[in-house]
């Protein structure tokens, strides 16, 4: 018998497992994929999140991989140049964007040097109950053959359209539309100059460099252009970098990416219900939201960190404890990564700049005092308000 096991494997379950075998729980991990494979996702890792990757040992391991440290932000909008250094948290001013096949691959290999068991190519297709409605454990099929196993506590970190989230029936306690549509691919040898970020009224595009000298490029539309762009999303990629981000649009043309265009129409923004007797939900199983602010990795690790610190020493055999401490982590949850999210929302929209919000800007584009705190709220290691000191409201 387990005590946890965890279902996905990537920057929400790979962490969680670490964190639990480090603490001395005998962990079971699984992920669908096969290790070391991709998958769809922004890359950038906030400063919080970096952070914490220095936190496991495994910031090292990154650089190691040759993904470059990205120490400058540049945004622009509309009459807007803000360029500067985000103050940081714990020593961490750079981003990092690796990739995910890369990224990935490192938090299993920490995992499975703590002393988890790793299983990869390896599916969920049931749950286990005991007589009082408890998850007790897991069915699966691996390697062709069907298996089960016992834990005290299942972890579904397994995505947006997480297997468990379905299994245990975890109901939506607030759920927004889709508001974008986004794609993105790789191009190589195009600099550019730490995150680049532009937008404008129906678009954004973002640049940053990652693994292998490339640079991602990313796209986002109104989710209701989605129908139209995925009939030529080329051409409309092409032309939301030219509308958008006309200098970067300069140093793509004439080339070639190095893969083909990744794209999704299907960003959803949810929060589910994140416990229930013996199960969690953590990651984007149990809270999602659109990529645009690029908060998801490092959001997962909050939450690998919290669940851990809350059911690390509730994992003895008493139900009741354990469900305690579950609920804990589901309020510790919804507190944290509520902001972030309805922040989220907001630049989602793709709307038009409001004049009070460009005149603030225009504010702290000139002091690079200013420039770094409100950094600092972009990757939100500061709340919004944090920005209102007296010395920007003395240029507003």
């Amino acid at each position: 018998m387990y005590d946890v096991i965890v279902v996905g494997a990537r920057c929400a379950g790979a962490p969680t497992a670490l964190l639990l075998a480090r603490a001395g729980h005998r962990v079971l991990l699984l992920d669908k994929s096969a290790y070391g494979s991709d998958t769809l996702s922004t890359h950038l890792v906030h400063q919080p999140g970096i952070a914490a990757l220095a936190r496991w040992g495994v910031l090292d391991h990154v650089r190691a991989s040759g993904c470059p440290p990205l120490e400058r932000t540049v945004y622009e909008i509309a009459d807007v140049h803000i360029d500067g250094r985000a103050g940081g948290v714990a020593g961490q001013r750079a981003k990092f964007a690796p990739r995910r096949r890369v990224l990935d691959a490192l938090l299993v290999d920490a995992a499975v040097e703590a002393g988890a068991e790793f299983r990869d190519r390896c599916r969920v297709t049931g749950l286990r109950w005991d007589a009082t409605g408890r998850v007790v454990g897991i069915e699966g099929r691996h390697g062709g053959r069907s298996f089960t196993e016992d834990a005290r506590l299942v972890v579904g970190a397994d995505g947006m359209r997480s297997t468990v989230a379905r299994l245990v029936g975890a109901p939506y306690r607030v759920r927004d539309p889709l508001m974008t549509c986004a794609y993105h691919t790789y191009w190589p040898d195009v600099p550019a100059d730490g995150v680049e970020l532009y937008e404008r009224p129906g678009g954004w595009v973002a640049a940053v460099r990652t693994n292998d000298d490339a640079t991602i490029v990313q796209a986002y539309f109104p989710q209701s252009r989605f129908a139209e762009v995925r009939t030529d999303a080329r051409r409309a990629y092409e032309e939301q970098i030219r509308a958008t981000a006309p200098a970067l649009y300069e140093r793509l043309r004439g080339r070639e990416p190095a893969e083909r265009l990744h794209g999704s129409g299907d960003q959803q923004n949810f929060f589910r219900q994140a416990t229930g007797p013996g199960w969690v939900l953590a990651g984007d199983a149990g809270h999602h939201k659109d990529s645009i602010t690029a908060r998801g990795i490092s959001d997962a690790f909050r939450q690998a960190e919290s669940l851990v610190t809350e059911v690390g020493g509730a994992l003895g055999g008493d139900p009741a404890r354990l469900d305690a401490a579950l609920a804990r982590f589901a309020e510790d949850r919804d507190a944290t990564l509520t902001p972030g999210y309805q922040a989220t929302l907001g630049v989602a929209r793709l709307a038009p700049a409001h004049e009070q919000r460009l005149a603030l800007l225009r504010a702290v584009q000139s002091d690079p005092e200013l420039v770094a705190t409100y950094l600092d709220t972009v990757a939100g290691i500061v709340p919004p308000d944090a920005l209102y000191t007296p010395k920007l409201l003395a240029l507003l």
